[in-house]
């Protein structure tokens, strides 16, 4: 059913989490895990063209760090795994590179919010990946 599985990563605690769902499905059906990291563009932007360079160094360890972490776990449950580290805006960039890798399913965490503070937070990077993917998406409640 599915051979293809996205799983991105900030890099936060909660990745442990969602790839242990991933790996689950990743194991059932013996697909392939595609851990990904987005450099987020605005927070290079955003800073002063003095402090740009090292902003980027800094985003570019954060992603790969993150990446070895997410490698390291998928490979410790037997599961294929391939990593992408790519720079972009979040959303976009998952959408994106999911389509580039043919993925059939999307694995990612969220905070588990409900009532008006899921109402407050309608821009987070999975709600948009939800509302704009034509894949399915697995949603991973990594606070819970």
């Amino acid at each position: 059913m599915y051979e293809t599985i996205l799983t991105p990563t900030d890099g936060s605690s909660g990745t442990s989490k969602t790839l242990q769902h991933a790996t689950a499905i990743a194991e059932d059906n013996d697909a392939t895990i595609h851990g990904l990291y987005v450099l987020d563009r605005r927070m290079y932007l955003a800073a002063d063209d003095d402090a740009q360079d090292e902003v980027m160094e800094s985003l570019q360890s954060d992603g790969e760090q993150a990446l070895a972490r997410l490698r390291e776990q998928v490979q410790q449950a037997g599961v294929a795994v391939e990593t992408a580290l790519q720079e972009g805006i979040p959303h976009r960039g998952i959408l994106t590179y999911a389509e580039e890798i043919d993925a059939d399913l999307i694995v990612m965490g969220t905070h588990g919010r409900t009532g008006r503070d899921r109402l407050a937070n309608l821009g987070s990077v999975t709600q948009r990946v939800i509302e704009n993917a034509d894949i399915p998406v697995f949603v991973v409640d990594i606070e819970n």
